[in-house]
């Protein structure tokens, strides 16, 4: 407003001065040029005071390196190794920070570095370091894409073309051979290195989760580094050691204000709620709805609704919803009588490495009652590294020597480690009852063991029409181990157990949510057609209901088609009665439940699929109809995959490789999606 009234005043000016005569003119630009003057005279000296102010002292360490150069950061602390991690669950962190620490046995020193953090074009400097390597340890997420701290690197590698002779590198990728796209930001990684110029100092690892991941890592781990060593002409120094990466404080005296109880990020975040929400920022969304959708069966497959009205949090049908969790009071109480641990001592987990970005393992100061409850994985198998590090504890030699050669990369540790740990599903509490010399101090295993991680759900619901909440559709998992223990899904029954306004209070769930690439097509006309048996019908419920919405609203829509399967019509049919409406109402087009176990013979979605398999080519071929698949990647999507082979073969008159290449050409055009896990 301010800057308003001159440029009104100045054209006022302009539009008068013609009606003056020339010596007016003059007279008026005297006036400025000695008020000018006049100005510059008086004021110059507070102009020249003005620099003064940029002088505030910065706090000691905050200008000490380019805090988005890891080249600087490495010269300034002595590293020489760096160890990038794209991750999304954590454990491609976990084994970048393996690495890192192994690298003190040769004589090295290693860092571990999140690549969103860091400027990765410095990558071609990484020469200007002696002896230097980059190693890579790259997750892949969905269905070939990069994790979300990764992507800024990926776009990078995509774009650049800088020149990385001399760059020193390796990768190990983390992956799962259920989905299509298997171990591909690995193989890319690895790839576009070399093609910029870098030096493969050793071979590409290829994990997968759906095998064994842990000894696919420490596999390749036991032959990486003697190439290291090879390559730079070190040696290793002396065996594995335990080294501690963080110190214990115990507060005594602190206030309440200033422990933190939960929150993922900003201390206090979920009394004073902010958006935008993301992963460091979750919304505390209540429970609105929470009902039971099967009939009967041992399982319990459940509706829920979270309220977030007022948060701005936006979504769209096929998107994610990742929900924080809490881990069972009753197993967090056991592990802190076992270990004798009073669970409600205020510690912080203090980082030894004053330059690491990474100053605690989780969001300190707080209790070990917070930390096991909100922060930590107590539920999985722990990893070798943490049997290695807890085995100094075992004052029972047997047992010691027994967690050692888990933790080794000897045929007979490998085997031991999955018969005794992978296959009956020990988590910390069971290999802590199970070795009763075993007793770590509470702090050391609360280092040692990784983060709790989101978990991620397809929203079952469309902003269109619930734009004040989101909807899950899950399965409780619940199973008894070959030790007779019964195991609980960590995320699956804390939500099966909130109640909405249970005794008045809001039960909140900490939320937000992750584009997802699993859209409905640009023109509403184009047909779909979804397979989605079990739980995989949750995405489809929201595009059911979009669908249904964009017909209200006048929109041409091509035919919505699902096939839906479950075990018994009367037992866990989900949705019934809203899918029926939908088919009355127009929503959904045709309508084909596969009930697998209601007759001798199993029937499922795939052989609905093959029966109706003339509607099916012409829906695709004739109509350039868009398919989605949702569920179970093991078994049911490879299962639904070859049978459109199958279909598109017959129906196409093509030869099975012809036929292959038109379903991924289908994919590539992103015709073919999918929404899958294991």
């Amino acid at each position: 407003m301010e800057s308003a009234s001159p440029k009104d005043d100045s054209s006022s000016a302009k539009s008068t001065e013609t009606s003056f005569s020339f010596g007016m003119v003059d007279v008026f630009l005297f006036s400025v040029i000695i008020g000018l003057l006049s100005y510059w005279f008086f004021f110059r000296k507070k102009k020249e005071e003005i620099p003064e102010f940029a002088k505030i002292q910065t706090p000691v360490g905050a200008q000490s390196t380019n805090e988005g150069s890891f080249i600087e950061k490495m010269k300034k602390t002595g590293k020489n190794i760096v160890v990038f991690y794209g991750s999304q669950t954590g454990t491609a962190e976990e084994f970048a920070n393996r690495l890192a620490k192994d690298s003190q046995r040769y004589g090295m020193r290693g860092m571990s570095a999140d690549p969103e953090e860091y400027d990765l074009s410095d990558l071609s400097r990484l020469s200007e370091i002696e002896k230097a390597l980059a190693v890579f340890c790259m997750a892949t997420y969905g269905e070939g894409d990069p994790t979300d701290n990764a992507q800024d690197f990926y776009d990078w590698l995509q774009e650049s073309d800088s020149d990385l002779s001399g760059i020193k590198y390796a990768v190990f990728g983390l992956g799962n051979k259920t989905y299509e796209h298997f171990n591909a930001m690995g193989k890319y990684v690895d790839q576009r290195l070399e093609e910029l110029g870098a030096q493969r100092i050793f071979e590409l690892g290829l994990g997968d989760d759906d095998g064994n991941l842990e000894e696919d890592f420490i596999t390749w781990r036991e032959q990486f580094w003697p190439a290291v060593c090879e390559h730079f002409g070190v040696e290793a120094t002396g065996d594995e050691c335990s080294i501690r990466q963080y110190e214990l404080v115990v507060h005594t005296d602190i206030s309440a204000s200033k422990v933190y109880t939960g929150e993922m990020g900003r201390l206090k975040s979920y009394e004073n709620q902010k958006p935008p929400f993301d992963a460091k920022n979750p919304f505390l969304a209540p429970v609105s709805v929470n009902r039971k959708l099967n009939q009967g069966g041992e399982r319990h497959l459940m509706h829920l609704e979270l309220d977030i009205t007022g948060s701005k949090i936006r979504y769209e049908s096929g998107d994610h919803i990742a929900v924080y969790p809490a881990n069972d009071t009753s197993l967090v109480n056991q592990l802190g009588e076992i270990l004798g641990a009073d669970l409600d001592t205020v510690i912080s987990l203090n980082n030894l490495d004053e330059e690491s970005n990474k100053k605690h393992p989780f969001p300190c100061p707080t209790s070990y009652r917070t930390a096991l409850t909100h922060y930590l994985d107590i539920t999985n198998p722990p990893r070798t590294n943490v049997l290695y590090e807890l085995a100094q504890y075992a004052t029972d030699p047997s047992e010691q020597e027994r967690m050692r050669q888990m933790a080794s990369s000897s045929a007979e540790g490998k085997a031991l480690y999955v018969s005794w740990v992978v296959e009956p599903r020990r988590n910390i509490l069971a290999i802590l009852q199970d070795m009763p010399s075993l007793r770590p101090p509470i702090d050391h295993v609360c280092e040692l063991l990784p983060r709790l991680q989101a978990r991620y759900y397809s929203i079952a619901s469309t902003s269109k029409v619930h734009p004040n909440s989101v909807h899950i559709c899950a399965v409780v998992v619940e199973y008894t181990t070959k030790t007779g223990r019964v195991n609980k899904g960590v995320a699956t029954n804390w939500l099966k157990n909130k109640e909405p306004n249970e005794n008045g209070h809001k039960s909140p769930v900490p939320m937000y949510v992750r584009k997802s690439q699993f859209r409905l097509p640009f023109k509403s006309s184009t047909p779909v057609l979804m397979v989605g048996p079990g739980t995989g019908i949750a995405p489809f419920m929201g595009f059911i209901q979009e669908r249904g919405w964009l017909k209200q609203q006048g929109k041409e829509v091509g035919d919505t088609v699902l096939y839906y399967g479950c075990r018994h019509k009367e037992e866990d049919y989900l949705y019934k009665d809203e899918l029926a409406q939908f088919l009355r109402d127009g929503a959904l087009s045709q309508l084909n439940v596969a009930f697998s176990r209601d007759q001798p013979q199993k029937i499922y979605v795939q052989h609905l699929l093959k029966q109706n398999k003339e509607s099916v080519w012409k829906l695709i071929h004739e109509g350039n109809g868009h398919i989605y698949v949702c569920g179970d990647a093991r078994n049911m999507a490879r299962d639904v995959q070859n049978t459109f082979y199958e279909i598109v073969a017959e129906l196409g008159k093509m030869s099975q490789q012809q036929a292959v290449d038109y379903v991924k050409k289908l994919m590539t055009k992103g015709r073919y999606s999918l929404d899958v896990w294991s």
